[in-house]
């Protein structure tokens, strides 16, 4: 695992470069190398996890043509590296990133098609005077990039790309107008203007000025129920991807763990791990200072733990989250609004103490119907064909039953979201359901100012078009496909690579290999749902080795108290952050809108968390990035 970076054209000075790779070094402090001339500049910041000794980076063909720079991990790297020996290649190291490098040999820029796994590289070709970017399928490792004329900058971060003369700081609106909308960026675009990520899936060459992009890997189509084989031999094929991905995670060279929530994504990782291995599997479980049933799953860990034999480790944090805030901001370089990052980071710091490698269970809920929403996309279309005049006293009714407390405000705002959702058609209805502030609220939300650069922006299109209107035999694998197109890539992912690299620790996510995903794709969504029980399938295949509790508990999900905190610890932060006086001052949202949100949230009457959250990111990011020599403020 490592830290990459590069310069292309222009003037490619060694000291910018040396100040790239030295922001990047989080990402690999055990080792760091550079190679500069002819116009181009490579380097590279190593975590060592596989061949310590002869891998380091970067790499140089045999005949010293091509050179590459490589972050991430190929698990079937042994097994590419059989075919082409095979083939009559030799090779001097026992790494993967040679494997990159004679695949791209004999195959150029289809070599990805090879490669299972985790990566962002780039290869400079001397002699055809190109370069050659990649990313993993499922974006699970950074690649941003910087392109004006002959001149290409990229790095797995933005700060180090900041670290070049030629990237700026302005903002790109249609990516705030995106974060507003879902808590962060959209695939191709960052915070700054001009500074883009290559989306996942895709390679990119630069020859002389012109950058070309393709796509090498979509998500697959769906297939009917008619097609699908009986449940019990789906659930004996998707035990067998899972147990397959999770083997080739377990390569490397150095002592690795599992991240146990306690839920059953994480749990089925480890009954895989004792499936193919009889050695020692340590596990990492975490709970809260003042934990409480509703964010603590300890228990169930402990449970799994027992059941598989592992050397299990729990501690209790005290997340301090207005020291945490500002680190949060700088480590992801944008604004980002999941406030999962919170104990991801927290439980990534803590593993790291341990080992250098971490195995979780993030992407279950995607590829395998984990979330309540999924079910409430077809209850919906049952909701959408009452007529209007039973559908509206029905759900306020149902609202106004819950009764007052801080679980039944989140419901209730729930209920009233759902029921106002139903007045949308598909999949207006799912992305309403998804945001964070939907576009009449924006529009509330944002000063004459700010409306006039997100005017003619339309955050949803991209989600639109991976719902597909295809005609699914159920709408639900349109939410599928919305998730593992924009929520999976460019927030869980994102998040588990920045808060682990934080603290220099290698996080590996079997259920999002490409082959377990394309598995789940072409099982409908009622197979893995039977009788609308949310993993109902994956459940069903790991019946007989789960403890009965971790599989009938309720999903809870790596949560923080955010809205209590708001009312407490992170109270003087968010009246620093957002106070009127800051908020007329920036110029972005207007002070009446901010001031409800947060006078709603402080009485209980309903929930804007998430909301007031996101604000306060924003201008945590404003402060970090953009205040420079002094305040910067909008128009």
């Amino acid at each position: 695992m490592c830290g990459i970076a590069g310069i292309v054209g222009g003037a490619p000075a060694k000291p910018v470069l040396e100040a790239m790779l030295a922001a990047l070094e989080h990402r690999g402090p055990d080792d760091r190398g550079l190679r500069v001339g002819d116009g181009v500049a490579l380097g590279m910041t190593r975590l060592s996890i596989i061949d310590l000794v002869t891998g380091r980076q970067p790499m140089v063909s045999d005949d010293g043509a091509a050179t590459i720079v490589f972050n991430g991990e190929i698990y079937n790297y042994r097994a590419i590296r059989a075919e082409l020996e095979a083939g009559g290649a030799r090779f001097r190291t026992q790494s993967d990133t040679e494997v990159i490098l004679r695949a791209w040999e004999i195959d150029g820029a289809r070599c990805v098609n090879r490669l299972r796994g985790m990566f962002a590289f780039a290869i400079w070709d001397a002699r055809r005077r190109q370069l050659l970017l990649a990313r993993d399928r499922l974006g699970k490792k950074p690649l941003y990039y910087w392109h004006r004329g002959d001149t290409l900058v990229f790095a797995s971060e933005i700060k180090a790309l900041l670290c070049h003369p030629g990237p700026g700081r302005a903002v790109d609106w249609p990516a705030l107008h995106h974060y507003l909308a879902y808590g962060y960026t959209p695939t191709a675009r960052s915070a700054f203007a001009g500074i883009m990520k290559l989306p996942p899936g895709h390679t990119a060459v630069l020859d002389g000025v012109t950058l070309t992009a393709r796509r090498y890997w979509a998500v697959p189509g769906g297939v009917s129920v008619a097609a699908c084989p009986e449940p019990s031999e789906v659930a004996q094929r998707v035990r067998a991807e899972i147990r397959e991905a999770v083997r080739l995670r377990l390569v490397g060279d150095v002592p690795l763990g599992v991240f146990l929530s306690g839920g059953v994504d994480s749990s089925v990782v480890v009954a895989s791990m004792r499936e193919v291995t009889s050695g020692r599997i340590t596990t990492f479980s975490i709970g809260f200072g003042e934990a409480t049933p509703s964010y603590d799953e300890r228990p169930y860990a402990r449970q799994v733990a027992e059941r598989f034999g592992t050397e299990h480790h729990e501690e209790i944090l005290e997340p301090k989250a207005a020291e945490l805030a500002p680190v949060i901001v700088r480590s992801f370089d944008e604004p980002f609004a999941d406030t999962s990052a919170i104990a991801t980071f927290a439980v990534a710091a803590a593993t790291a103490r341990y080992v250098k490698v971490a195995l979780s269970g993030m992407g279950g809920d995607e590829t395998f119907a984990g979330y309540p929403r999924y079910l409430g996309v077809r209850l919906s279309e049952t909701w959408a064909r009452l007529p209007a005049w039973v559908r509206r006293p029905a759900g306020a009714a149902a609202a106004g039953m819950v009764r007052e407390s801080e679980g039944s405000r989140n419901l209730r705002d729930w209920i009233e979201r759902f029921a106002a959702g139903a007045e949308q058609p598909l999949p207006e209805r799912y992305l309403a359901w998804t945001r964070f502030f939907d576009a009449p609220a924006v529009v509330a939300l944002a000063t004459p100012a700010l409306a006039a650069h997100l005017a003619g922006d339309d955050p949803d299109q991209a989600r639109r078009a991976a719902w597909g209107g295809r005609g699914w035999d159920d709408p639900v694998d349109g939410a599928f496909r919305i998730d593992l197109a924009a929520y999976l890539p460019d927030d869980l992912l994102v998040m588990a690579d920045r808060m682990s690299m934080a603290s220099s620790l290698e996080l590996r996510a079997p259920f999002c290999d490409h082959r377990v995903i394309e598995t789940s794709l072409m099982i409908p969504p009622a197979v893995k749902t039977p009788r609308l029980r949310l993993k109902g399938l994956l459940k069903a295949a790991y019946a007989d080795v789960l403890p009965p509790a971790v599989l009938s508990h309720r999903k809870q999900g790596f949560m923080v108290p955010l809205a209590r905190w708001l009312r407490t610890d992170l109270r003087p932060l968010l009246d620093d952050l957002l106070s009127p006086e800051q908020v007329r001052a920036r110029g972005l949202f207007g002070v009446d809108q901010v001031e409800r949100l947060k006078r709603e949230h402080a009485a209980g009457h309903r929930s804007h968390a998430d909301r007031l959250w996101a604000l306060m990111m924003a201008e945590l990011w404003v402060r970090e990035y953009l205040d420079r020599g002094g305040r910067w403020r909008l128009g």
